[in-house]
């Protein structure tokens, strides 16, 4: 199925955060009420054509920040070959500088064999993906307390800007929305294959704000995460009242389009 362009129209909420009066959140209701799901292993072609086993995991991930290293490090700690293909010493192997490396001044993990040094690759016995991944499925620890910040985040995406308003004050505006193309920088118009707009990965049984309610909650906080659900709730309810004939122009406002396009069994079936 084509994938969808990335200028659509969208329906966003702002509110204000309920644990800190200094900022406002910024949500874009339609990808968040979408039904995207990763498709990892189930579909996915990968981000560049001659590696569709890899998913999104080829460039290797950046570190936000120190301490999203340090979480990460520990978690390296935990693993063993049996759980990563690629481990680099058996003897060291949590050691940073053997699973990490030096990209523009910015530490990332290192790249091996054309992808991340943690992506398993088809065929291990563990099985193919993230090992940080799978080692969190295997203790009993959300994935996204395993993973570097922007592997856990994504396709979700967090900005944050300064509102100067005309009375001389300002806040903080948080946007929670859509990680497509452009999100990689002017590379990603580049990327061969790529799930968010793309009608095959919006096959979830459940919107977004629900499949990634811990993702969210860690963004947002809890409190902030009730409020989008009551909107997000909201604007499900005004999109049932849209599903009719006389209404439908407006449903990619409200509605994906991708989800839209995944909705339609006709479109599907010539797939």
């Amino acid at each position: 199925m084509a994938e969808t362009p990335l200028d659509i129209p969208r329906t966003w909420v702002e509110f204000a955060d309920p644990a800190d009066s200094g900022q406002r959140f910024r949500c874009d209701l339609t990808w968040l009420t979408s039904r995207w799901t990763c498709i990892f292993g189930s579909g996915c072609e990968g981000i560049y054509a001659d590696r569709p086993d890899d998913g999104c995991c080829t460039l290797g991930a950046h570190f936000s920040d120190d301490d999203d290293l340090a979480r990460v490090a520990a978690v390296v700690e935990e693993l063993g070959p049996d759980e990563w293909q690629l481990m680099p010493d058996r003897k060291n192997p949590a050691k940073i500088s053997h699973w990490t490396e030096l990209e523009d001044d910015a530490r990332k993990t290192k790249v091996v064999d054309g992808a991340c040094i943690f992506l398993n690759r088809p065929g291990f016995p563990a099985g193919a993906g993230c090992a940080l991944h799978q080692h969190g499925v295997l203790t009993g620890h959300p994935p996204h307390t395993q993973k570097p910040d922007v592997c856990w985040q994504l396709p979700i995406r967090r900005t944050f800007r300064t509102v100067e308003q005309t009375d001389d004050t300002s806040y903080l505006e948080v946007s929670i929305g859509e990680y497509d193309r452009r999100g990689w920088g002017p590379g990603g118009h580049d990327l061969d294959w790529y799930c968010s707009g793309n009608p095959d990965a919006h096959v979830g049984a459940e919107p977004v704000y629900r499949s990634n309610r811990a993702e969210l909650v860690e963004l947002m906080g809890k409190p902030a995460y009730d409020e989008l659900v009551v909107r997000c709730e909201a604007h499900l309810a005004a999109v049932k009242a849209l599903r009719t004939p006389a209404s439908r122009r407006l449903l990619p406002l409200f509605v994906h389009p991708a989800t839209v396009e995944a909705d339609n069994p006709t479109l599907r079936k010539g797939h």
